[in-house]
């Protein structure tokens, strides 16, 4: 071993959070860095002389310190961006994946775990409209139902409205048993998941009670304006042209509009003809506006996940 670098941390609590659970942040670390890192007491060592690989292991390191101060524990998809980061020296992006996260009253901060992860929450911070789209696995979903959830809590928003397109499997909405809401539940379960992950149960049933909280298919939505209100439009590939016109024009004063959807699974019987599509290529020029693009590198479920989206991605290529 040469000199290597050497870094003193606080203690070895800290030290245990930046390995992480059987050393899977440490690893992840090796690989970005290609050179063997191993810990000693509180202390963790490089073992490169290599001036460059040196500056960049001090960087990440320190940025690793600045997200724990801040709650946010690393994994090891969070070492890989900021190792991303840090190479590219792109200081705008270690600021953003650092200073940006969603804090909802009474629930744990929901903290970015990819660049475009941050993108999209200072997206929804900043525009009225913000389109998310992308593979399965990436967040979209999760992340628009969080930031909804934040701004109802803290009544900057009147209202919650969570809705998707209905496409049939071969079963009519009308031939499920139960009222409305009952019928097209099992459509809206992902939105459910999210929400039962961020809050109480008996809080979101408080909400969805008091109409806070209201879900409805897409097709309920015509006719009505909606104002102060959040809505969250999930699975947007399977909207039609029509629909997604209809869909951006209730939005009224004071009301913020999410959509997200994955463009590779159109359940549409004309894939060609999908809303989100259309409104990819006719409103990517208006400013005021965002679109947010996600990829197999940002899926954050099990890295299988990633292989497999992956394998479907080349295989549609070839």
């Amino acid at each position: 071993m040469g000199n290597g670098l050497t870094i003193v941390l606080d203690d070895q609590h800290t030290l245990k959070d930046i390995c992480g659970v059987h050393d899977e942040n440490l690893m992840a670390l090796e690989e970005a860095l290609k050179a063997r890192i191993f810990t000693r007491g509180n202390e963790i060592i490089l073992d490169s002389d290599d001036s460059r690989t040196q500056s960049l292991f001090s960087e990440i390191m320190k940025q690793i310190r600045e997200h724990q101060r801040i709650g946010h524990l690393p994994d090891p998809e969070l070492i890989r961006t900021i190792h991303r980061t840090v190479e590219d020296e792109n200081r705008a992006n270690i600021d953003l994946l650092r200073d940006l996260h969603i804090t909802i009253p009474s629930s744990p901060k929901v903290f970015p775990r990819n660049l475009h992860q941050a993108q999209f929450i200072e997206a929804m911070s900043t525009y009225d409209i913000c389109f998310a789209i992308g593979p399965a696995g990436t967040g979209k979903t999760y992340l628009a139902v969080a930031h909804a959830l934040k701004e109802i809590l803290e009544r900057k928003k009147k209202k919650l409205i969570l809705t998707r397109p209905v496409v049939e499997a071969g079963e009519s909405l009308g031939f499920l048993p139960g009222d409305l809401t009952q019928k097209i539940s099992p459509y809206l379960r992902p939105l459910y998941d999210a929400m039962d992950d961020l809050l109480p149960l008996q809080i979101v049933n408080k909400l969805e009670e008091s109409r806070i909280i209201e879900i409805a298919p897409l097709a309920y939505m015509r006719g009505r304006s909606l104002k102060e209100s959040y809505i969250v439009l999930d699975e947007a590939q399977n909207t039609t042209r029509e629909q997604m016109k209809m869909f951006l024009t209730r939005i009224g004063e004071g009301s913020k509009a999410i959509i997200t959807g994955d463009v590779t699974q159109i359940d549409l019987p004309k894939p060609g003809t999908s809303g989100l599509l259309h409104a990819r290529q006719v409103l990517q020029h208006i400013q005021d506006l965002s679109f947010t693009q996600f990829t197999a590198a940002d899926v954050v479920r099990n890295p299988l996940v990633k292989q497999i989206v992956n394998a479907y991605e080349n295989e549609k290529k070839q």
